[in-house]
């Protein structure tokens, strides 16, 4: 049922967020369908209540439910995601503090969901929110986002997936109602590689090794791309899959030992990462690693394989780390009132609460809080990330509006969660001589 309620105060910005502000009064059920930009009414419906929130920050706010789909408990990222919901609950609670966005606070406890990073699980829990929401806030995964999106697409819900897939990028895959952060694996091996060319020896040839789809595969094809750019010899991509499938990375090392890449780039998670590098180092391989943004832990810094990360791998990630200075950086630290979070999954989760922030604003000023008025500003959304990530257009042309700023850095015990950073937002040659018109691989 559509609503619509009555506002009798001009929308304002807080200065500190961006963040939009009505006063509201008096809501009438109907079910006729105006037009928001007419008038002072704020046509709302499905996920939207006149009613405040549970534990309401502003009692006289109604509430916008949003959903969140993510690996809770004892899938293969729960360690990172846990932290990445914090962070989206943090910063929501910030979004709540200024205010809320027009006239509503916003919650993200009601229809959390875990879904054990399992594509059936995610489809199974998403049915069961789907109705109840006016978007997602985080949908963990390409394979378990691809096993809903078709739905999410009928229903007008836009969604932030929690997942680099290079797709995403494209309007004529997800209809515009995909809201992604920052750059894409393909993206990443592209502009690290870069990086590693202009700060180390060019590598002569190169590997990727990474779980098989969206993930590897995007960042395989990333590998590929750069070293067809600049004339090195891409080994043949290794696949392998989390250690609670296969066993152990046995079958790795030995590959990567057989063919002695000068840079292997790896594209699993952080326990792979320990015992691929920690082996390999081992076993007197002397080339380097460049770790996709899933790769780190800072429980790495524990591990035995400390030594070898230390002297022989360089992380990236599209969002500052913590030792950043933006805006963004110094609201999350403030959010955690000087305590550390477990790891960089934190600033994640407040990241990529941006785009639906600017997106749920927009539909406010437009006078539309339904599914399809949300869904309806995407296309040309421009945000501001406060600094953690590069500003982003969405829309449009996908190789032109690609981030493609990388964020490096190097394990150190010295430094909080681990990371120490050498190269701020740095963006190289080789992604604008390569074709970005599609997917530089088919998720799956």
């Amino acid at each position: 049922m559509t609503m619509r309620r009555r506002r009798r105060a001009a929308f304002a910005l807080a200065a500190a967020g961006a963040l939009v502000l009505t006063a509201c009064t008096q809501v009438t059920p109907d079910g006729e369908s105006t037009d928001p930009a007419a008038g002072d009414e704020l046509v709302f419906g499905q996920g939207v209540t006149e009613e405040p929130c549970p534990d309401a920050v502003n009692a006289d706010n109604g509430c916008i439910y949003l959903g969140i789909l993510s690996d809770l408990t004892e899938g293969p990222f729960a360690a990172l995601a846990v932290p990445i919901t914090d962070g989206q609950r943090a910063y929501w609670a910030a979004v709540n503090e200024a205010g809320g966005i027009g006239g509503f606070d916003i919650d993200i406890d009601t229809y959390t969901r875990d879904t054990k990073y399992q594509a059936a699980e995610h489809a199974a829990q998403y049915q069961q929110i789907a109705g109840e929401i006016a978007g997602i806030a985080q949908s963990l995964g390409t394979v378990n986002t691809e096993s809903v999106l078709p739905d999410m697409i009928d229903r007008s819900l836009v969604t932030v997936p929690t997942s680099w897939w290079s797709g995403y990028a494209f309007d004529d895959y997800d209809d515009g109602i995909v809201l992604e952060t920052g750059y894409s694996y393909c993206t990443e091996s592209l502009v690290g590689l870069d990086w590693f060319a202009e700060n180390h020896d060019a590598p002569a040839t190169v590997q990727a090794v990474g779980y098989p789809g969206d993930y590897g595969g995007d960042s395989a094809e990333g590998v590929s791309r750069w070293a067809e750019v600049n004339g090195a010899t891409a080994l043949d991509a290794i696949g392998t899959g989390p250690n609670q499938v296969v066993g152990n990375q046995d079958a790795v090392v030995a590959a990567v030992l057989a063919g002695s890449p000068d840079v292997v780039v790896l594209a699993v998670g952080p326990a792979e990462t320990a015992e691929i590098v920690g082996k390999l180092a081992a076993g007197g391989f002397t080339g380097r690693f460049l770790g996709s943004l899933p790769t780190w832990n800072p429980a790495l810094l524990g591990s035995a394989a400390a030594p070898a990360l230390q002297a022989l791998y360089n992380h990236m990630s599209p969002y500052e780390n913590w030792d950043g200075s933006s805006a963004a950086i110094t609201a999350i630290k403030d959010s955690l009132g000087g305590e550390l979070p477990p790891n960089g999954g934190y600033i994640i989760g407040w990241a990529i609460g941006y785009p639906l922030k600017a997106a749920l604003e927009a539909a406010a000023a437009a006078g539309d809080l339904t599914p399809e008025g949300i869904a309806a500003v995407v296309d040309g959304l421009e945000v501001d990330f406060e600094g953690i990530v590069q500003p982003h257009t969405y829309g449009g042309d996908p190789q032109a509006n690609a981030n493609q700023s990388v964020n490096i850095g190097t394990p150190n015990p010295d430094v909080e969660l681990g990371i120490e950073t050498i190269a701020s937002f740095y963006e190289g040659a080789s992604f604008g001589e390569t074709d970005y018109t599609s997917a530089c691989v088919a998720a799956g």
